[in-house]
């Protein structure tokens, strides 16, 4: 990753964690989007009493880079208490903006930290799209 380890990366997804908005679930999950600048956008789950209204924290945290007028990213770190997969959802934003190739890493928040990595592509081969597939 440019210029931000893996484990800073996940840092600051275990600081926005700690933010969460999380009443119903008490599922505390916290992302840091690395842009190919080396910027950090970082997003929390923010819950609602009606659930349909909840915001992950992936895509709070692609909103807040979007935004600030971002548009190319380098990788996600996304914690929770158990290894915090992305819904559907999450993954079909992040294939908006990001190539197939993309690092998408997960993490417990306990350390030492239970790490995988993926790229969206491996997690949503089959994104939706209005461009054609090469």
């Amino acid at each position: 990753m440019k210029q931000v380890s893996p484990e800073a990366l996940i840092k600051q997804a275990v600081t926005a964690a700690q933010h969460a908005h999380c009443p119903y679930s008490d599922f505390h999950v916290g992302a840091a989007l690395l842009t190919q600048e080396g910027q950090i956008f970082t997003g929390t789950n923010v819950e609602n009493a009606s659930y349909g209204m909840t915001i992950c924290a992936e895509r709070t945290a692609f909103g807040s880079a979007i935004t600030a007028g971002i548009r190319t990213f380098e990788a996600i770190a996304i914690v929770a208490e158990t290894l915090p997969y992305p819904c559907g959802a999450c993954r079909q934003v992040i294939a908006e903006f990001c190539k197939p190739d993309f690092t998408v890493l997960l993490a417990t928040l306990a350390e030492p930290h239970i790490i995988q990595s993926y790229t969206i592509g491996e997690l949503l081969p089959h994104s939706f799209s209005l461009k054609p597939n090469p």
